[in-house]
This record gives structure tokens, C-alpha cells and sequence, in this order.
């Protein structure tokens, strides 16, 4: 929640109500994917959904058109960004996920709706891409589906030479000619040690809201 003392900074009362609003934090609209140490990936791990692949089972490969994007935000607005080349694939069986599907994902590729902004991302500031290149989410758990028909995807991400698992609730449908997975969740960069704090009158909040649209075909 954003201070008394802190509005009358960023946000000033003159501006309105408008400028108030774009204060918000993204995050707060998201479910939160706390991070813990990092979990077995063996097929050990299998859940009802997700168990040991086996050779029956059919390989599908993250298709291009899918999104992997990320909001991120200070106290006086947001941006948007996310990444281009990422890859992947996953094993299907009697309708389940099997195995220990992975994302992996170049942090080269990352943007921003800033040209200024995705240079300063790619900095030692935030991803530091030059020292650490790569990163990827390997799945190590999918429950059943609850009430709310998203099953809880729990898995190892590794980000900024950091892993940790996190678990956040997604809309996952599994069908002969595709896989698809949407979610959005927050995560808290500092937990993967990406510390920089921005201006002292325009502080970066910590959460991170992370969007995911894959679409994964035979």
C-alpha cells in the first residue's frame, strides 16, 4: 500500500483521481508464487497429473505464437515487457502431462516498451544477461484441477543464476492436436536476487507480475 507521505510525492492530489489510479501495483490483481528451495524434478515427483514419461508417451513443442511476458512497476507507473525466443517441450500420455517438461528461455531476447528501459533490464542492474544468459521453469508437479478448473503448476525456475520453486494456479487443457497454458502470477524479484531499488522518490516495487500463454502441438 502505497504511504500518505509517498502519494504526496508520486501523486500529488492536484493531478486527481487519474493519477492516483496509475499508481496501483499490477500485482495486487494476481495471485502470489511465493519462492522455496527448489524441489526434486526426478519423475519421483509425479503428482496426478504429471507422472513418470514413458515411451508411449506423444512429444509436443512450444510453438512460436506463444507469449511470455512480465509487468513490472514503481510507485508512479508500470512497464511491460517479456521475452522472444524461448523453447521447450512436453510428453503427453492417457490425456496427462508426464515427465519434467522445461521452459528454457534466452534472456537476450527480453524487451521492454522502452528502448531505453530493455538496455537497462539486460544490465547488471536487473538480469545481468551477460553473466547469466539463460534461464528456465521446470515443472516438477501439476495438481488436479480445482474448483476453479486451473490446476496448480508447481516447478523449479531458475532466474538470475538463482532457482527456486514456485507454485501458481493455471488454466491448463490437454487435447490431441494441442496443450495450451495461461496464467498470470506475481513473483518477488529479490527472491531471485535482482536487488536494484531505482530512485529514491520513484522506488521499483518488488513484485513482479509474470504472464504465460503457451500453445505446445504434436
Amino acid at each position: 500500500m502505497i504511504t500518505p507521505l509517498v502519494r504526496r510525492f508520486t501523486c500529488p492530489a492536484a493531478l486527481g483521481l487519474l493519477l492516483v489510479a496509475g499508481c496501483s501495483d499490477p500485482a495486487d490483481k494476481v495471485p502470489q508464487a511465493p519462492a522455496s528451495s527448489p524441489q526434486a524434478t526426478p519423475g519421483a515427483a509425479a503428482t496426478p497429473s504429471t507422472t513418470t514419461a514413458s515411451t508411449g508417451a506423444k512429444t509436443y513443442v512450444i510453438r512460436p505464437e506463444s507469449k511470455l511476458g512480465f509487468t513490472g512497476s514503481k510507485v508512479t507507473g508500470s512497464h511491460n515487457g517479456g521475452f522472444t525466443n524461448f523453447s521447450g517441450s512436453l510428453k503427453v500420455e492417457g490425456g496427462k502431462i508426464v515427465g519434467t517438461p522445461e521452459i528454457q528461455i534466452d534472456m537476450n531476447s527480453t524487451w521492454a516498451d522502452n528502448e531505453r528501459l530493455t538496455g537497462h533490464l539486460r544490465s547488471p542492474d536487473f538480469f545481468n544477461v551477460a553473466s547469466f544468459p539463460q534461464s528456465s521453469f521446470a515443472i516438477t508437479a501439476i495438481d488436479a484441477p480445482g474448483a476453479d478448473a486451473k490446476s496448480k503448476v508447481t516447478g523449479n525456475l531458475t532466474l538470475h543464476g538463482v532457482t527456486k520453486s514456485i507454485s501458481f494456479p493455471a488454466a491448463l487443457q490437454v487435447a490431441d492436436d494441442a496443450v495450451t497454458v495461461k496464467a498470470d502470477f506475481a513473483i518477488n524479484r529479490k527472491e531471485f536476487g535482482i536487488v536494484y531499488t531505482g530512485k529514491a522518490d520513484d522506488l521499483i516495487r518488488d513484485l513482479v507480475v509474470i504472464r504465460l500463454d503457451i500453445r505446445a502441438t504434436p
